[in-house]
């Protein structure tokens, strides 16, 4: 690899869609500045830009064109600048992107992260337009977590892929079949961030508790491993399915409560039986509903969030009436809830009987405003409470800093720096939904809650 490639050179990278694409980033901004690259807050400032972009819905995809769009003038003022795509839209679009685009002068697939300084200096020192994004589906997954400044949480892929083929879903086309890390190298992985002082990780993977390392541990036994052969403080992760969350994955979760945190994310994305059967989710509602009441009665107090998909083909207004209900009888923290949108190669895009795009509004945003009353009626009970908080950093407010509570819930307080990285009890003044204003419990750290009760 030749050194001087980056030297002088700024790269600026725009990240759209899930947490995997954060991490994703950050790999890609750490192995950019092993060949000199300098990481700039603004494309104008960049001689390398790279939009790291999204599939799942229809709205980022269209981001990529519109944000490449924009660089066209720049690139016509600076001929040594180089614009890239990678990502599930490049994984999808492949040469496309490149006849559509012209701007563009390489586009990387989601296999091909570690080959991206190859492909940059091979686009600078040939001129040549480049395309990298096959699978490599045979080869095993073992990489090393890059996280350049790390702080206290950070994030840790501990698989990728997808093998279960969800009618709406695009990611075992854009990310391949599913592909787990080995444990012991994940337990290395997070030994050696623990030592640079992380103190809580989030487990990525498109399906969480699906994982299998190749020594024969599972999901259950990865977080048992993680608890009592580590010192992190604190593991979450995301995304559950719920057709693969067992009796065995909460009784581990509620015995290592002490460091697997109070909040899961199982995604249901739709209530009624049959609309889940053509979605190919591989459980009915009642199935669903009757792992939540596995985990509240393994896990007392857990907090429960969601994905929903209203207005999914052939959606009838009864069938969408079993999703709205199904707030009601699950009473989720949050959820995180869609427009249904056709995504290339599924089968659902094929589907007859698509819905239009006014009423799957309509449907939206009924759930939205019921969820939004479910949430403060949750929220409610914790004013007064005492929760203990992991804080992360300061905010922009002068003396305020912020963290998260085991339940995921983002809490502000005023105290000390010298508290980030540390645990302590904070008492809840003012509850909202996900979030928190709190005063700090700790000897001589009182803040002044006059602040947030003006």
């Amino acid at each position: 690899m030749n050194e001087d490639l980056g030297r002088g050179r700024g790269v600026y990278i725009s990240t759209y869609g899930c947490q995997m694409n954060e991490n994703d980033t950050e790999r890609m901004l750490s192995l950019l500045e092993m060949v000199n690259f300098v990481p700039v807050e603004s494309p104008d400032k960049a001689s390398l830009i790279i939009i790291n972009s999204c599939s799942v819905r229809e709205k980022p995809v269209h981001k990529v064109w519109s944000e490449a769009g924009k660089y066209k003038e720049m690139k016509a003022k600076n001929p040594d600048l180089k614009i890239g795509v990678g990502g599930c839209v490049a994984q999808q679009e492949k040469q496309k992107l490149l006849k559509d685009i012209p701007v563009l002068d390489f586009v990387f697939g989601t296999d091909a992260i570690d080959q991206l300084p190859e492909i940059v200096m091979r686009a600078y020192q040939t001129g040549e337009k480049q395309v990298s994004a096959r699978f490599e589906n045979d080869r095993p997954y073992s990489v090393e977590t890059m996280v350049r400044n790390p702080g206290v949480s950070t994030f840790v892929n501990i698989m990728k892929g997808c093998d279960n083929f969800c009618t709406f879903c695009v990611v075992p086309f854009t990310r391949g079949r599913e592909r787990s890390r080995d444990m012991k190298e994940l337990l290395k992985d997070i030994k050696t961030l623990t030592d640079r002082g992380v103190k809580e990780v989030t487990l990525l993977g498109q399906n969480v508790n699906s994982y299998k390392s190749t020594c024969g541990a599972d999901f259950g036994q990865l977080l048992k491993a993680l608890a009592e052969d580590t010192e992190i403080q604190r593991i979450r992760y995301t995304t559950s399915h719920p057709k693969d969350f067992n009796q065995e994955l909460v009784d581990i979760s509620a015995k290592y409560r002490s460091k697997i945190c109070d909040y899961i994310h199982l995604p249901a994305q739709s209530g009624n039986s049959e609309v889940l059967k053509r979605m190919n989710r591989g459980y009915t509602r009642e199935e669903y509903l009757d792992k939540v009441r596995m985990i509240r009665e393994g896990i007392p107090g857990v907090t429960l969030t969601t994905d929903l998909i209203v207005g999914f083909p052939g959606e009838t207004e009864a069938q969408y009436e079993d999703t709205y209900t199904l707030l009601e009888e699950v009473r989720y923290e949050n959820i995180y809830a869609f427009r249904y949108s056709p995504r290339p190669f599924t089968k659902a895009a094929r589907y007859e009987d698509q819905l239009s795009e006014d009423e799957k509004q309509r449907r939206l945003q009924k759930l939205l405003d019921r969820q939004r009353e479910i949430s403060f009626e949750l929220a409610k009970p914790l004013d007064g409470q005492t929760l203990d908080v992991l804080f992360e950093n300061t905010t922009d407010v002068e003396g305020q800093i912020q963290g998260r509570s085991t339940q995921n819930k983002l809490v502000f307080a005023y105290g000390d720096k010298s508290l980030i990285g540390q645990t302590v009890p904070v008492k809840v003044l003012k509850a909202f939904p996900s979030v928190c204003r709190g005063e700090i419990l700790v000897s001589g750290e009182r803040g002044d809650t006059s602040r947030f009760l003006q």
